[in-house]
Formats: C-alpha cells, sequence, structure tokens
C-alpha cells in the first residue's frame, strides 16, 4: 500500500460526476485513446478529458455515460491536445473499467 493519506488531503480532492457529452478518436496519443467532452453542471461546466479506455468501450458506448472524474487537477498538455480533468477507473495493466454512479444523478455533484 501507497503512503497513508490523511483526512485533509482527501477533502482537497474535488471528485465529482460528469456525463459525457461527446467522445471523438485521439490518433496523436501514445496509446489508443478517446478525447471526452463531459459536463459537470453549472457550477463547473464542460470540461475535455483524454482516457485509455478504447479496450472494452465504444465511442456510442460512452456518449451519454455518467462517469467520476478529478476536477482540480492542473491542465495537462497530451500531445495536441488539453485535458482538464481526470477521469477515474479501475485499471488491470491496459484494461481500464471507468467508475460511474450506478444511478442516475445530478451533474457535478461531489464525490465524498
Amino acid at each position: 500500500m501507497e503512503q497513508t493519506l490523511f483526512w485533509q488531503d482527501f477533502e482537497k480532492v474535488e471528485m465529482r460526476i460528469g456525463t459525457i457529452l461527446e467522445v471523438n478518436d485521439f490518433p496523436q496519443a501514445r496509446k489508443p485513446a478517446f478525447q471526452l467532452t463531459i459536463d459537470f453542471g453549472a457550477e463547473i461546466g464542460i470540461r475535455k478529458s483524454s482516457a485509455q479506455i478504447t479496450k472494452r468501450y465504444t465511442k456510442e458506448a460512452l456518449v451519454g455515460k455518467q462517469i467520476v472524474a478529478v476536477v482540480n487537477f492542473p491542465k495537462k498538455q497530451i500531445g495536441n491536445f488539453m485535458s482538464e480533468c481526470l477521469v477515474l477507473g479501475s485499471v488491470n495493466e491496459d484494461d481500464i473499467v471507468l467508475l460511474s454512479s450506478d444511478l442516475k444523478v445530478e451533474n457535478g455533484l461531489r464525490i465524498g
């Protein structure tokens, strides 16, 4: 197990629910990936992210899916694309399963 995380540290990580609006191929990525456009509601708005989830998901299956993402990391340049949030998922080598809500909820709700 990694270093112990204290409650104050956890409270700094802003994880929110968002709905994927658009999915595009990302041919410039080093590993197969999609470019996602995600709606996090009125408070946060629309954010973009790159996600290496092509092994398990199709573009069509992702549109409309609610996912969990960290929205308070700094933006990150990935090739010619600016990622504005970090989509979360369970990782087994190159097979990633997105974290999501099992019930439809309001975009932007905080995970806690």
